[in-house]
């Protein structure tokens, strides 16, 4: 007889979060009916939190709740966010009715059975908990090697804690919040502002009345993006994070927050008749005060001097007196053919839906855009990155078409301006990863970041050529700046993946897995996150998390073998490919 789900039992690496309210007794003997009310109020936030950061609940008892995160940074950033929203809620009631959680978070194996969470990692989670102080914050040592650098918060070495029931000492961090004086209405912690200029290009709203001028509205942003990029003293948000927005009600504030940024640049687009208008503002997100304001306005012939002197207007605002000759360094167009722009972006647009349908809608786009615009070295470039993305996730038509023409369009592209980053970058990663060119394609990346260092697409891609050459720190360091430059880029599972990657060849199995759950989330569709889970998990004797990965990466690519699989994934050193084989195999991946 096959055990029910209730009687199932499984083990997995998690991110366990563990509140508890403080004198929850001393409540309840007070006003049992009044305490229960605010308990209630206060779940309502705790749950909708917990849900909204990607945690799921697992056990509740009274005042004590139990959940499980995919990565200690979820389970922080929802710490962090739970105790201001409770501090903001209960700002009003008498402070000896205050309900205040202490929550405790840890990194551990845990046993799931029927949902419930047990083992020892849940234990560590529950006396950490014991250890904050009342609307405070106690991690683990395990935990605060995740977060100390992703999370922009401060953490109190709390040192080696002796805690009942555990035989080793825990390595236990306060986490420092501000809430106790200065509340937030924000339901996490805002990055903090870098050390220059920093802006944001949000969409600009498409005034037309026509839906299919969205592909030139999108082109302005991007290339005043990829204008104001060029210069290294400002910090300019990357187009995935900034397109995160698009459709959305904003609040300017909130993108400061958010993005960790001190402007933001918004505006609207018009083209109709012939005739073409670009309104734009620039607000300081901190008051949501205007700097500046103004409209362009043109024939469509002039779009792109139109852009140009919409990006001139903002570098104008941030910086008075910079000299005119920088500012027409950067007025470089990709192309003087509106038609092969236009679907150069139409093909931009399938490629970030990360998906196998996606990429195929747009290779013929990108071929019709170097057809028009034989010159359209940026366009090159993409072309051979989108061939790259097939082979990578087994969706290539022909192999031994797809690879000469990958390699061929990456050259083409670099040879038609070097001085175009994108060009750069994306043929630099395809001869890397294609061509094994691994130090040729790493100069080409850094070239590119000569000529725009804001560009998250050439950190993204140098991350994966140091991860291939067999530097896992190096590559952890750049994808980690291209996650800041971009925290909301489509293409942040593809980073995640290749920290994960970087653990693992490392022997950082448990920080690999929890890396590889990151990656599957954002982007499902790229098959780098599987391959790491399956073999992280494998090592560290997950094996029904191993199992899984492999049945997922079976069905989305079943011609991925043992004997083909470094035609996928180029590691350079003999250690990291023994290392990676191992996994994959002892997770039950076909020879």
């Amino acid at each position: 007889m096959q055990p029910s789900n209730e009687q199932r039992v499984e083990r997995r690496l998690a991110a366990i979060f563990a509140p508890d309210v403080a004198g929850y007794s001393r409540l309840m003997s007070q006003d049992e009916a009044a305490t229960l009310r605010a308990l209630a109020a206060a779940r309502e936030v705790m749950d909708g939190l917990i849900r909204n950061h990607g945690g799921r609940i697992a056990n509740t008892a009274g005042d004590s709740v139990l959940a499980e995160f995919p990565s200690a940074v979820d389970a922080v950033q929802c710490a962090v966010a739970v105790q201001e929203k409770l501090v903001e809620s209960s700002a009003g009631l008498p402070e000896d009715r205050r309900l205040q959680f202490r929550i405790g978070i840890h990194v551990g194996d845990v046993v799931v059975r029927g949902g419930d969470l047990l083992g020892e990692g849940v234990n560590v989670a529950a006396r950490l908990e014991g250890l904050a102080e009342p609307g405070g914050i106690a991690i683990s040592g395990a935990a605060h090697g995740y977060v100390r650098k992703a999370l922009p918060l401060t953490y109190t070495d709390l040192g080696e804690q002796h805690v009942k029931n555990i035989d080793e000492p825990v390595r236990a961090y306060s986490v420092g919040l501000a809430v106790a004086t200065a509340p937030r209405p924000s339901e996490s912690k805002p990055l903090p502002l870098p050390d220059k200029p920093s802006i944001a290009v949000l969409p600009f709203t498409n005034m037309s009345g026509d839906p299919e001028q969205e592909y030139f509205a999108d082109g302005v942003v991007e290339e005043i993006i990829t204008a104001l990029s060029r210069f290294r003293w400002l910090f300019v948000i990357a187009r995935g994070s900034s397109f995160a927005y698009k459709a959305k009600p904003t609040d300017v504030k909130q993108v400061g927050r958010e993005l960790g940024i001190r402007y933001v640049l918004e505006g609207s687009f018009r083209r109709a008749a012939g005739r073409v208008r670009i309104t734009g503002q620039l607000i300081e997100a901190s008051t949501g005060h205007q700097v500046w304001g103004d409209r362009f306005e043109g024939g469509v012939e002039d779009l792109f001097a139109l852009q140009d002197e919409l990006t001139s207007s903002v570098v104008g605002a941030l910086a008075p007196r910079l000299e005119q000759a920088e500012i027409e360094r950067v007025r470089r167009k990709p192309t003087g053919s509106l038609d092969a722009y236009e679907n150069y972006l139409r093909g931009l647009a399938g490629i970030n839906r990360g998906t196998k349908e996606g990429f195929a809608e747009a290779l013929p786009l990108l071929y019709r855009a170097i057809e028009l615009d034989p010159q359209f070295a940026s366009a090159h470039g993409v072309l051979a990155e989108t061939h790259t993305t097939r082979i990578a996730n087994g969706w290539m038509l022909d192999p031994d078409k797809d690879v000469p023409e990958a390699l061929r369009l990456a050259r083409k592209g670099i040879e038609l301006d070097r001085n175009d980053p994108v060009a750069l970058t994306f043929g630099g990663h395809v001869l890397a990863y294609i061509g094994h060119e691994f130090e040729n394609g790493a100069a080409f990346i850094r070239q590119a970041l000569e000529l725009n260092p804001n560009f998250a697409a050439a950190w993204d891609f140098l991350g994966f050529n140091q991860l291939y050459q067999g530097y896992p720190a190096a590559a952890i360091e750049h994808q980690s700046r291209a996650i800041r430059l971009s925290p909301l880029d489509p293409r942040r599972g593809f980073r995640e993946a290749c920290i994960g990657y970087a653990h693992l060849i490392d022997g950082r199995f448990d920080e690999a897995a929890l890396w590889a759950r990151a990656a599957t989330r954002n982007q499902p569709h790229f098959l780098a996150g599987h391959r790491v889970a399956a073999a992280s998990n494998a090592l560290g004797g997950r094996m029904d998390e191993a199992h899984a990965a492999i049945s997922a990466l079976g069905q989305a690519d079943p011609t991925f073998r043992l004997s083909n699989m470094w035609t996928r994934i180029p590691f350079r050193r003999a250690e990291d490919r023994a290392r990676l084989e191992e996994g994959l195999r002892k997770a039950g991946l076909p020879e």
